[in-house]
């Protein structure tokens, strides 16, 4: 028999054409668990696109954490809590409103050094690969540290879009594509 956990809750935040910020965390502790832009496709309700997010990233859970996917999600957003804040803060144009919430995703000790290091990157400013595999203590481990941008389930807050090539260009962006990363980079002041 495992012990009660409380269950998940989810906030979401519009931010204009690039869709809605979405974010899974758990109200005991105001931990940020999963985080992620919903986009409509074509003429789908907005509404449709945030569901087919929290699928993703429950799946996502499923796969990386299965004990804190398993305290199951409420099925209603919540607009109250530290998280919720933070996400309407982002939305309305403040880039660091998530410097201060804690976040949790399972990874190996250097994924946790690299997740840790992006969360050291100020708004308004970039790294390189190479720089963020230095940060994290491995500056040989340029793909290691890609890797585990490539992996974070909590975009935004642990701030990849914030990683760029060597050679200034933007290189990969989660499942997000260039052009939104180019557009998150942009809202900070900062052009590629």
């Amino acid at each position: 028999m495992t012990d009660f956990l409380p269950e998940l809750r989810w906030s979401s935040a519009s931010l204009g054409e690039l869709g809605s910020i979405v974010a899974i965390h758990s109200p005991d502790d105001e931990t940020l668990r999963a985080c992620g832009l919903a986009r409509a496709e074509g003429d789908e309700p907005e509404v449709a696109a945030i569901g087919r997010l929290l699928e993703h990233l429950m799946e996502n859970l499923w796969d990386a954490d299965p004990q804190t996917a398993d305290r199951e999600m409420n099925p209603l957003p919540t607009d109250s809590g530290t998280v919720a804040q933070a996400l309407a803060a982002y939305a309305a144009g403040d880039p660091t409103a998530f410097d201060s919430i804690a976040v949790s995703q399972p990874g190996s000790e250097y994924r946790q050094k690299v997740w840790s290091a992006l969360r050291e990157v100020p708004a308004g400013e970039t790294v390189s690969y190479a720089e963020l595999a230095q940060m994290a203590g491995r500056p040989q481990a340029h793909r290691a540290a890609a890797s585990a941008c490539a992996n974070n389930l909590v975009a935004f807050a642990v701030p990849c879009h914030r990683v760029i090539r060597a050679d200034g260009s933007l290189g990969g962006y989660l499942y997000y594509g260039t052009e939104t990363k180019r557009q998150l980079l942009r809202a900070e002041g900062v052009e590629i």
